[in-house]
C-alpha cells in the first residue's frame, strides 16, 4: 500500500510564485528542493561559499527535521556554485556535515541565482527507511 504524499511548505516567497512545496515526502523518499543560504530575508555568509554552504545545507536540514529525519537519512546532495573557485570551500562544508553518511552528490557551476549575492545553492534527498549508525 502507497502512503500518502506530504509537502511542506515554508516561508519562502518562491513556493507561492512557482506553486511549488519547499519539501515533497512520497513513500521512502523526502526530497528538499533547491535551498539558498536566507533565513527569512537574512543572507548568511555573505561572499563566503563556506558560510553560505553550511547555512544553505542547515536550512535543508531542517526541512528533514519536519519529517523526524536527519543527516544519517541523506542519501544524494547536489550543490550548484557560481564560481568554481568556490569548490573547495563547498566540499569542506559538505565533507563535515556528510563525511560520516557519504551520499552520492553532484556539484555543478551556474551562471548566477536570483539574488546576485548568492554563492551556492544545494538540495537534498533522503530516505525514511534509513536508520541511524
Amino acid at each position: 500500500m502507497t502512503e500518502a504524499v506530504q509537502r511542506v511548505q515554508s516561508d519562502s516567497p518562491w513556493e507561492e510564485a512557482f506553486g511549488c512545496a519547499r519539501a515533497v515526502a512520497a513513500g521512502d523518499r523526502v526530497l528538499v528542493a533547491g535551498t539558498l543560504p536566507f533565513n527569512g530575508s537574512v543572507l548568511h555568509g555573505e561572499g563566503d561559499p563556506y558560510e553560505q554552504a553550511r547555512a544553505a545545507f542547515g536550512n535543508a536540514l531542517a526541512e528533514l527535521e519536519r519529517f523526524g529525519l536527519g543527516a544519517d537519512a541523506v542519501v544524494r546532495t547536489r550543490m550548484y556554485l557560481t564560481h568554481a573557485r568556490d569548490v573547495d570551500a563547498v566540499a569542506r562544508a559538505h565533507k563535515e556535515l556528510f563525511d560520516a553518511v557519504r551520499p552520492v552528490s553532484t556539484l555543478a557551476v551556474v551562471s548566477g541565482f536570483v539574488d546576485s549575492r548568492v554563492l551556492v545553492e544545494v538540495e537534498v534527498e533522503a530516505y525514511r527507511g534509513a536508520t541511524s549508525t
